[in-house]
């Protein structure tokens, strides 16, 4: 049986058979519950019509167990020392229980107790016995939960049962609960705006992103067609009914058509040079090239070997080699020249 359930047995079992006695009957009562090590709450007691009739006794002997349940119920070991000459002598376990309750009482209002505040309130003379009664009394019982620094001397609380309440301390509570409800929708309202504004920013980044998106995409359409625009161009100048004659094809090309025309023009002149021709201006010679290279470069391009561009540099190429070859230079020469 945990000890809330253990306790609110014996808080029913005391107040029944405190609605059944009366006057000086109460007293062995008060004394009982007041000494039970699992009793720490004592208004259900003080709220039975046999006990609140001793306030009607103030003054006589009986009045003084409604004394000691208030003590117990809301006071401290501090208040019984101050009031002891009006209060009966305390036994042992009324003792006990009445440093357990000013434990409880401390706790409520700080969580770090010095070990040098617990001693004056419990009237303890050293460390040692103080932590035993925290560790024995306290932790052991399961009123309190907590760790003892020995380095820092006190008592850091975790857990603490709650008293009973002390007049007017009920408005107080509940002014307290107010203040944290308020702060705690103040705080979801602030979380909710967080939450907005999150969602918000969110929409926007998947915006952008998409404007970014868009706009890569339209650049690759633009570069994709000027390239197709550019490969157009390229296709028209240097193709024809074929196509763009790949590169490396055409620096495949066997070079016998320009070995050939390169000895043709040397037969040529060596022939001009024996029938006595070799005085035949340059300007003759290179018109002879030019059309000579003009109609190999029109076969050629015809049958796709050579593009017209390269064509074209060919016979300047040709008819240089024929001016070279006029005036004496081998045409083997003429032939790496030309390479």
């Amino acid at each position: 049986m945990d000890i809330e359930q253990k306790q609110a047995d014996l808080i029913d079992h005391f107040a029944k058979q405190a609605s059944v006695l009366h006057g000086s009957a109460l007293g062995p009562l008060v004394a009982e519950a007041t000494s039970h090590p699992s009793l720490f709450a004592f208004s259900e007691i003080l709220a039975v019509p046999s006990v609140l009739q001793l306030v009607q006794l103030e003054g006589t002997p009986n009045s003084v167990y409604l004394d000691v349940l208030r003590l117990f119920a809301h006071g401290s070991w501090s208040d019984y020392k101050r009031n002891a000459a009006c209060l009966p002598q305390l036994v042992p376990e009324q003792v006990l229980k009445l440093k357990q309750l000013t434990v409880l009482t401390l706790a409520e209002t700080d969580k770090v107790l010095p070990y040098d505040q617990l001693m004056q309130e419990l009237d303890v003379i050293n460390v040692r016995e103080l932590e035993d009664f925290l560790i024995n009394e306290c932790m052991y019982a399961g009123i309190v939960r907590g760790k003892l620094d020995q380095l820092r001397r006190c008592f850091e609380v975790q857990f603490a049962a709650g008293r009973d309440l002390r007049p007017g301390q009920l408005g107080s509570m509940i002014q307290t609960l107010s203040n944290w409800l308020t702060t705690s929708d103040n705080l979801l309202l602030s979380i909710q705006e967080k939450i907005k504004w999150a969602d918000s920013m969110s929409e926007l980044g998947k915006k952008h992103r998409k404007e970014v998106e868009d706009r890569v995409e339209e650049v690759k359409k633009s570069l994709s067609l000027k390239a197709d625009i550019d490969f157009r161009g390229h296709e028209e100048i240097y193709s024809e009914l074929g196509g763009v004659m790949d590169y490396e094809e055409d620096r495949s090309r066997p070079k016998r058509y320009f070995c050939i025309f390169v000895f043709a023009i040397d037969l040529v002149t060596t022939n001009l040079q024996s029938i006595g021709q070799a005085n035949v201006s340059l300007s003759s010679l290179a018109s002879y090239a030019i059309i000579l290279g003009s109609y190999g470069l029109q076969e050629a391009a015809s049958t796709g070997l050579i593009t017209w561009m390269e064509g074209a540099r060919r016979i300047v190429i040709y008819a240089t080699c024929l001016i070279f070859s006029v005036h004496g230079i081998p045409a083997t020469t003429i032939l790496l020249l030309g390479q």
